[in-house]
């Protein structure tokens, strides 16, 4: 399979701050690829062999997916080989300049959205098979026709790349390495992994479609409603975070097993109980969540949950949640801004087991009729699913002076 570049950073928030991606602003060296047109446009020959030339961040411009091992001028194992040509449907037989050719793109531009992918430099090596020569045309084909553009594709390419090399990466560690247990001794890995593979593919590429499928529709409807809303460029939402507290702590006294399988529960609970009450899940970064929801009763109903599902169970450590509403922005399935940051700072200083609110979430749920306006003011609260407590203001770097409110059940 191509080798896969590593996985992208946290993004979305003070906690986990990146800078934002970038394009690469520089243009793909020719020495990346060909120097001269092959005489022969049926079978275009390699290009004389020689070093790829910097790009404008000093790093080689790439020259095309790798291979299993990613590394030029190896020898790749014939059996790991085969299972290559098995997931991939064609064997190895273009070099990244043939490759470009053979789609009718430019080598700048194929360079472009193999970066954008996540995918090695091979150098000339003969290291592309017809899907990868099928990708560039469907890609490149959709900036032609006008409906991406070049831009845009290679945003496409970018956020597909990252999101398939985190799933490929988990089938693999936790799924395939599971069941190619070998069942008799002296058999290899590859004698079990080979024919597992042939019988799997079909039916997790089924499936994948299928996933894709819903969560696009999904996706498309949120887009068509807020067309029809008033608000649609300044869309406010829920944005929280769950934290698990002293996480650090539990990295330094627990084994590497321990701790792994302690982050895909809460990973896994944590994922549940926000598809479960209307909520999506943006990432999960090890020991902290964030999710968003169009409703703050919502938001505030999945925080709870979190709290005491977590609360319930004695192999978590203790939980902290912060909420906040406005508006955000949204960029390859992550989000930003300054609401963003506010729920960070909100969890950072929640106590133990609680969650902690900001002043524009309380007022959605006074609006919506889940909370009182005033505890004490209010004759009569059973009929209001949250109560609010107020707390003392406290200076926020970066935010000024935020007034948090506690959360609870009524």
């Amino acid at each position: 399979m191509p080798a896969s570049a590593s996985q992208p950073a946290a993004e979305g928030s003070e906690r986990s701050e990146r800078s934002p991606e970038t394009e690469p602003g520089g243009q793909p060296d020719p020495s990346a690829g060909p120097q001269a047109e092959p005489a022969d446009p049926s079978g275009p020959a390699d290009p004389p062999p020689g070093p790829a030339a910097p790009d404008d961040d000093g790093q080689p411009a790439p020259g095309g997916p790798g291979g299993p091992s990613g590394r030029r001028g190896t020898e790749d194992d014939p059996s790991a080989l085969r299972i290559e040509e098995l997931i991939l449907g064609s064997e190895r037989q273009y070099t990244p300049f043939q490759a470009a050719r053979a789609a009718g793109v430019s080598m700048e531009l194929a360079a472009r959205f193999w970066r954008a992918m996540g995918f090695a430099d091979v150098g000339q090596a003969r290291a592309l098979t017809e899907a990868d020569v099928l990708a560039l045309r469907r890609l490149s084909g959709l900036v032609e026709a006008g409906l991406l553009s070049e831009t845009t594709a290679v945003q496409v390419a970018r956020s597909t790349g990252q999101t398939t090399s985190r799933l490929a990466d988990w089938q693999i560690d936790s799924f395939l390495m599971g069941l190619t247990e070998l069942p008799e001794p002296g058999m290899t890995r590859n004698e079990v992994t080979y024919p597992l593979v042939q019988l799997l593919l079909p039916e997790l590429e089924e499936f994948l479609v299928y996933v894709w499928r819903r969560q696009l529709a999904a996706a498309t409807g949120r887009v068509v409603q807020a067309l029809d809303d008033e608000d649609t460029v300044d869309r406010r939402q829920a944005i929280a975070f769950a934290d698990l507290v002293g996480f650090t702590r539990l990295t330094r006294r627990l084994e590497d097993d321990e701790l792994g399988e302690l982050v895909e529960a809460f990973e896994t609970t944590a994922a549940d109980l926000v598809a479960a009450n209307g909520g999506r899940l943006i990432k999960a970064l090890g020991d902290e969540v964030l999710y968003v929801a169009e409703d703050a009763g919502a938001a505030a109903e999945i925080g709870l949950r979190l709290i005491e599902t977590m609360a319930n169970d004695p192999t978590m450590p203790e939980l902290r949640v912060g909420i906040a509403f406005g508006t955000m922005t949204t960029r390859m399935g992550d989000v930003f801004g300054n609401t963003v940051n506010l729920a960070s700072r909100l969890t950072s200083i929640a106590p133990k087991d609680m969650v902690l609110v900001d002043g524009a979430f309380r007022a959605e749920l006074v609006a919506a009729g889940d909370a009182p306006e005033s505890e004490k003011e209010t004759e009569d609260v059973s009929g209001y699913r949250f109560g609010l407590q107020p707390l003392y203001q406290r200076p926020v770097r970066g935010l000024g002076v935020v007034e948090p409110w506690m959360l609870g059940r009524r």
